[in-house]
């Protein structure tokens, strides 16, 4: 297979991502970037020419001669990355009926057990009264912000794109696009609407964000955006630190305290899947291990006690 024949495949797959398993723009974005990566190391080889020896000096390759962005070797996690949209695309090949090297040749990268970051809740306490101080129109958008993120789980970005009409206070819950594009529920606590409805009452803007910023000149010229994304990781970031908080708290931090918080107060794990929106359940047991002290707890209390 020659240098265009190997990137019309690439382009087809990302295509089959896009079209026949609904994966986002950004995902099949970043399949792109892995793929064009492994072929041009390759020197664009011939689909039967992939052997599991090509791909042992790959994986060398990433993680001796990569750096990442910040000049350290590429971390497992993201060589893992490239890892799996090669194995995605060998897969999609397969389907094909286009001979190569079999997917499931491919391992994965060895992690060493990830630990989560997450909130005690005298450490949230402080993080949702810190706007509070800060006052006016800011603290109370960013108070809402903060409570938000608590009560539903949600992920930055769908934050950030969330639209007023989209959230049912009557019913306290809404439905929102995920990754994948697929949809969920998402539940709103008592704080969580009491802060959305205090914000909504003072905002005088026509924007159909839920959260937008509030620059004077920038709204006197009649221009009101979106938080972006990264607004709202600088905001949680200023909170925390003002809370006394000395741990980088960010917005996917309070996501995993969302987690952390349901499973400590007796939620299953598929409803915290559910929730928090994963494809796979393997995703969220990532999560388990917060609970092992309970765990603990309960064995010693209910464990071996004779009679």
């Amino acid at each position: 297979m020659n240098k265009t024949q190997i990137q019309k495949m690439i382009k087809l797959f990302l295509e089959y991502l896009e079209i026949e398993r609904g994966r986002s723009e950004k995902t099949t974005r970043n399949y792109d970037f892995y793929l064009t990566r492994f072929a041009e190391w390759a020197d664009y080889p011939d689909t039967d020419k992939i052997t599991q020896e090509m791909v042992r000096k790959y994986r060398l390759y990433l993680n001796r001669d990569l750096e990442g962005r910040e000049g350290e070797n590429l971390k497992k996690t993201t060589q893992n990355y490239h890892l799996i949209a090669l194995r995605s695309f060998l897969k999609y090949l397969a389907r094909l009926d286009i001979k190569s090297l079999d997917a499931n040749k491919i391992e994965l990268a060895k992690q060493s057990t990830r630990q989560i970051e997450f909130l005690e809740a005298d450490e949230f306490q402080r993080l949702r009264q810190a706007p509070l101080e800060l006052g006016g129109l800011i603290g109370l958008r960013d108070k809402a912000i903060l409570e938000m993120l608590f009560s539903t789980g949600l992920r930055v970005s769908e934050l950030s794109n969330l639209q007023i009409d989209q959230v049912n206070l009557k019913r306290d819950e809404f439905t929102i696009k995920g990754k994948g594009s697929k949809h969920r529920v998402v539940f709103i606590s008592p704080d969580a609407k009491e802060a959305l409805k205090t914000y909504l009452g003072v905002r005088k803007d026509t924007s159909s964000y839920m959260f937008v910023g509030h620059d004077r000149a920038k709204i006197a010229r009649g221009e009101v955006t979106p938080l972006s994304p990264r607004s709202i990781q600088r905001a949680v970031e200023k909170y925390a630190l003002s809370a006394g908080i000395t741990k980088k708290i960010t917005p996917h931090v309070l996501r995993h305290t969302f987690a952390t918080d349901l499973l400590r107060n007796g939620a299953d794990i598929r409803s915290v899947q559910a929730m928090l929106g994963h494809e796979s359940i393997t995703t969220t047991q990532v999560y388990t291990h917060v609970t092992d002290k309970q765990l603990k707890s309960i064995h010693k209390k209910f464990h071996d006690k004779g009679e």
